[in-house]
C-alpha cells in the first residue's frame, strides 16, 4: 500500500526514521531538519521549538523567519510528507521531539489528534480562526486553506459543458475524459470529504468508476500540464497550482480554466492545512505562541501577500485579491476532526487507486 500523501509542486526532502528510536537519534539521522534563525531577540536552548513540517517549505520558512524576527524564538524545522511525519510523531509517541505539526491537509492531523498526542490550542489561536477551519475538539487548529476546483481545457469546453458536481464525473459520459492525482494528499483529502458527506456505499462506487473513467498522474502540476497540453480534457486539482503558474509564466495554464462546483458539492471542499502542538512538547509557551503568530494577522498576511496562493483562514486578513472569496466558493461544511484518513486509503486500495 502506498503512503498517503506525497509532495507535489514544492520539493520535499524525506525523514525516514525508524520506529522507537530515541530523539537524540532521530536528531542525528533526520535527513531534512533545517535551523531556521532569523534577526530576532538572542534566545537560549530553551528558546527553541521543532517544527514537523509538511506544509509547502517556501511558506513556512516566510513563517518563520517572521516569528524568529518578532519573538526570539528559533524554529528548527524537520520537513517531510503529511502522513510520513504523523506516522512517525505517532511512532515516537511521548518521545518525540516535536514541538509543533504543521501538514497540507488536515487528516494526517485527524490520525495524530486520534492517537491522543496533541494538546488543547489556546483561546487566543481559537479566537483567531473562525471556527469552520478547525477541528470542533480544539486540538488542532486550520492555518490556510485551498479550494478543490475542475481545471479544464478551456479550447475543448465550454461552461455549459462542465460537470455540475464531482459526483458527475463516475458517469459514462466522462469515461477517458479527466484526470486526477489519487496517490496525493490533496485528491485523498477531496475523497475524505466525500465520504463524510455522501457515505461509504456512494464513496466506493464513485471510485471504482473514476478507476475506469480517469486517467492518473502523479502531481497536481502534472495533471495541469496534461489539460494544458490537450492530453486530457480536465483534471481535479486544488485552485493554487493554477495561480502559482499564472504568477509565473503561465506557460502550463494558458489553456486552462477553473471550475468551481460550489453548491456545498463534494467537490467545492475546501482543504485545510493544520497546525498542533503536541501534548509531549517540553516547551508549550513557545509552541502555542509559534500557531498564535502563524493564525494571527501578521502570519496570515504572509498568505496574503505570498505567492502560494493558498487561503488565509485567521479572521482579520482577506484572501489574495486574485483569489475567489472564500465565502463565494459555497463550501460543504465539514468537521475536520472527522475526515477519515484510513478508511479512504481502505477504500481506494479496493478501488485499484491506490
Amino acid at each position: 500500500m502506498k503512503t498517503w500523501f506525497t509532495k507535489k509542486q514544492f520539493s520535499k526532502t524525506a525523514v525516514t526514521l525508524l520506529a522507537g528510536v530515541s530523539a537524540l537519534t532521530l536528531a542525528a539521522c533526520s535527513g531534512s531538519t533545517t535551523p531556521a534563525e532569523s534577526t530576532g531577540a538572542a534566545g537560549g536552548a530553551g528558546d527553541t521549538i521543532t517544527v514537523y513540517n509538511a506544509q509547502h517549505e517556501s511558506l513556512t520558512q516566510a513563517w518563520v523567519d517572521a516569528f524568529t524576527k518578532e519573538t526570539g524564538i528559533k524554529v528548527t524545522l524537520r520537513n517531510g510528507d503529511d502522513l510520513e511525519l504523523s506516522n512517525q510523531i505517532i511512532a515516537e509517541g511521548a518521545k518525540s521531539p516535536a514541538d509543533v505539526f504543521l501538514t497540507e491537509n488536515s487528516p494526517a492531523m485527524t490520525q495524530v489528534e486520534n492517537a491522543g498526542l496533541f494538546a488543547d490550542i489556546n483561546s487566543t489561536i481559537q479566537g483567531q480562526v473562525p471556527a469552520e477551519y478547525r477541528p470542533s475538539t480544539n486540538k488542532w487548529t486550520g492555518i490556510a486553506a485551498r479550494s478543490t476546483v475542475f481545471a479544464y481545457d478551456k479550447t475543448k469546453l465550454t461552461e455549459d459543458k462542465l460537470p455540475k458536481s464531482i459526483m458527475d464525473l463516475a458517469s459514462p459520459e466522462w469515461k477517458s475524459r479527466w484526470a486526477a492525482s489519487p496517490s496525493g494528499a490533496d485528491f485523498q483529502a477531496i475523497v475524505s470529504a466525500m465520504l463524510e458527506l455522501k457515505g461509504e456505499a456512494a464513496t466506493a462506487d464513485w471510485l471504482k468508476a473514476m478507476k475506469e473513467n480517469s486517467k492518473a498522474y502523479k502531481g497536481n502540476s502534472t495533471a495541469m500540464k496534461a489539460v494544458n497540453a490537450g492530453e486530457i480534457e480536465g483534471a481535479v486539482i486544488y485552485h493554487y497550482y493554477w495561480f502559482g503558474d499564472q504568477n509565473k509564466t503561465g506557460e502550463n495554464s494558458k489553456n486552462v480554466g477553473l471550475h468551481y462546483f460550489k453548491n456545498q458539492d463534494p467537490g467545492a471542499f475546501v482543504s485545510v492545512s493544520g497546525g498542533g502542538v503536541l501534548a509531549s512538547s517540553a516547551h508549550q509557551e513557545n509552541a502555542q505562541k509559534f500557531l498564535e503568530f502563524v493564525t494571527g494577522k501578521a502570519g496570515q498576511t504572509v498568505l496574503q501577500t505570498g505567492t502560494s496562493f493558498e487561503y488565509p483562514v485567521g479572521s482579520e486578513v482577506a484572501a489574495n485579491s486574485k483569489l475567489t472569496p472564500l465565502a463565494d466558493l459555497q463550501a460543504p461544511a465539514i468537521d475536520a476532526a472527522k475526515l477519515n484518513s484510513s478508511k479512504v486509503t481502505e477504500l481506494m486500495t479496493a478501488a485499484g487507486l491506490l
